[in-house]
């Protein structure tokens, strides 16, 4: 198996790079058979959006072409990204939100070819290692019925992050890393579609 080396890329080098990251997408994500074009449009969107985020950065994975990424952004100070929180939010993370110092891990993503090899933790910490004193977030996707975690949970939970609570019922702007397309909404106890997870800065 190819080699897998690391890079990153600038605001404009993953502009250029759309379409061979709406390709990983698709792929790390396959749904619904026949879905693919509609999931890859959609996902092109939001993409364009979040390159234009404050501070976007992201790091690919490269294995004689792109074998992941990971890509995040400054959260609004203006707190919009909690409007869903549900709960009380602690008021550190209030605090390191409102002055700035809060990233959104937004994406991270491996090709089914590459798992199990260490590449999202990689990825992860390259592209987080310049957030040392900030608070990092994520949201992903809800336990299944039975209250089984996803893979990205298990694989926040193995780095060392908390989880913080739920945000739904709708996805949140940028949400972030997942394992399949779709969420869960309703009303009543645990009626949300997304887990919280953080990551604090050292004390």
């Amino acid at each position: 198996m190819a080699e897998v080396y690391l890079r990153r890329l600038s605001r404009w080098q993953a502009e250029q790079q759309r379409d061979a990251v709406a390709d990983v997408h698709v792929t790390a994500y396959r749904g619904v058979a026949g879905a693919e074009y509609r999931d890859r449009q959609s996902y092109l969107r939001r993409f364009e959006q979040h390159v234009q985020q404050p501070d976007f950065d992201m790091v690919v994975a490269d294995a004689h072409g792109l074998a992941g990424c990971a890509y995040g952004f400054r959260v609004a100070r203006t707190g919009d990204w909690w409007s869903d929180f549900r709960g009380e939010l602690p008021p550190d993370v209030e605090e390191l939100t409102a002055s700035g110092r809060t990233f959104l891990l937004a994406e991270l993503m491996v090709l089914p070819g590459h798992r199990r090899q260490g590449v999202a933790a990689r990825m992860a910490e390259r592209l987080l290692a310049r957030l040392g004193s900030d608070l990092v977030v994520a949201s992903v996707n809800r336990p299944d019925a039975n209250g089984h975690a996803n893979v990205a949970a298990r694989a926040l939970h193995s780095w060392g992050w908390t989880r913080l609570g739920g945000l739904g019922p709708r996805n949140p702007p940028g949400a972030g890393p997942r394992t399949s397309p779709g969420s869960e909404a309703g009303t009543g106890p645990g009626a949300w579609a997304q887990e919280v997870w953080i990551r604090r800065p050292p004390r």
